[in-house]
């Protein structure tokens, strides 16, 4: 759970600079910020309620695109380094745009090539807020169908 809190605040205080930097860009920058801080507290929650023994123990049985995401390595280092490559160079282009190739700097070449990676990694955090989200409906009513079993008995 360190990690993960490490990586949220570290991720969030990156993201609060660039909305400074580039301002009109701030609506993405928060969106980014709460999607991703959503996703991934609702998703230890749901497991922690759930009883499982860690926040990366999930069900992936049902969503085939989460799936893919936790069980291969490669795909989730790309999807996290792209994610964070594209932020570190938005920071470091307001700055500098790096070595000059054919015109363009290579800092600038970068954060393009890593923006639809960025882009790709906030779909999946919404597909994961979403299911942590029906994770944690189901686990409501199974409660609450329980606490009702439970009534009747004593009635």
């Amino acid at each position: 759970m360190l990690d993960m809190l490490t990586d949220r605040c570290a991720t969030a205080c990156l993201l609060i600079t660039l909305s400074l930097f580039y301002p009109r860009w701030i609506f993405l920058f928060q969106m980014s910020t709460a999607i991703d801080i959503a996703s991934h507290w609702l998703h230890l929650h749901s497991s922690t309620m759930s009883g499982a023994a860690s926040h990366k123990t999930i069900d992936l049985s049902g969503n085939p695109i989460l799936h893919f995401y936790y069980t291969s390595r490669p795909f989730l280092f790309f999807m996290c380094g792209g994610n964070e490559l594209f932020y570190c160079m938005l920071y470091v282009c307001h700055f500098t745009i790096g070595p000059s190739l054919f015109g363009i700097g290579l800092w600038q070449v970068l954060c393009i090539l890593s923006a639809p990676i960025a882009l790709a990694k906030a779909c999946i955090s919404l597909v994961h807020l979403v299911t942590a989200a029906q994770n944690m409906a189901s686990l409501d009513a199974a409660e609450r169908g329980a606490l009702g079993e439970e009534a009747k008995k004593t009635s």
